[in-house]
């Protein structure tokens, strides 16, 4: 396996690279500096199996970097880490592409079962709550849309507590799901558009739309984002590999 880690402090990268290299022998490491170096690395070498993206870069924007990545190199899969854990960076984070995403403060363990997650074709988000987080300054509101829905306050995205609006997620078997639907959430969690997911799968868009919100309906969301957080937190143990194969 080959990784790009992007990050701008030394003591981060020299940390990182040493816990990559615990996932095993055969791990190759490659840090880059910078969003710079980062599109240098990627333009030269095209065996890279995983990118590991710091949202704090000096000479560019995360999430531009993140988008752009998603853009251009769409079949290589990217881990946000971050020394932020707001729900709001979370959330955007996915919205824009990102296979994960993990707190700087976690554990190693949790880094190693986050990326196992991830490359066995998993979704690996750290427990957030809607609501959390202080409103807004008056002067600009910098809360993605996805968060703009009527939700109570503290309640878990894919965790086990129910709420006013919310059920009790529980686990992709025990949805009720039907083998279309499953498709459906299969092609949602790869991030592609309605006309795509009914090209695919040789249906209407507005059967697609039918689907997807039966999905979201079943996952007790209200949006595709956190769609794809419940199943990222109720597949963190298992992955979703089994699952998008059947």
């Amino acid at each position: 396996m080959k990784v790009l880690l992007v990050d701008d402090h030394p003591l981060i990268l020299t940390a990182l690279q040493t816990v990559m290299r615990g996932l095993g022998d055969d791990v190759t490491v490659v840090s880059a500096a910078s969003a710079a170096d980062a599109r240098r690395e990627l333009a030269d070498a095209k065996d890279f199996d995983l990118v590991l993206l710091d949202l704090a870069l000096g000479d560019a924007d995360g999430f531009d970097v993140l988008a752009e990545m998603r853009q251009k190199h769409p079949a290589l899969p990217v881990v946000v880490i971050s020394a932020s854990d707001r729900a709001s960076d979370v959330i955007r984070a996915i919205d824009l592409g990102a296979m994960g995403f993990v707190p700087k403060r976690a554990s190693n363990e949790t880094l190693f079962d986050a990326l196992r997650l991830v490359m066995s074709g998993g979704i690996y988000v750290p427990p957030i709550h809607l609501g959390s987080e202080p409103p807004p300054p008056k002067g600009g509101d910098t809360v993605p849309d996805v968060m703009r829905v009527a939700t109570p306050l503290d309640v878990p995205i894919g965790g086990h507590a129910a709420a006013a609006g919310y059920q009790t997620m529980r686990s992709l078997d025990q949805i009720g799901l039907t083998p279309r639907q499953t498709e459906v959430l299969a092609k949602l969690l790869q991030g592609k558009p309605n006309k795509i997911i009914a090209r695919e799968l040789n249906l209407s868009v507005e059967t697609v739309k039918d689907h997807v919100a039966a999905v979201l309906r079943a996952l007790g969301v209200s949006s595709r984002t956190q769609a794809v957080i419940a199943v990222g937190q109720m597949t963190r143990d298992g992955g979703l590999g089994g699952w998008r194969g059947r």
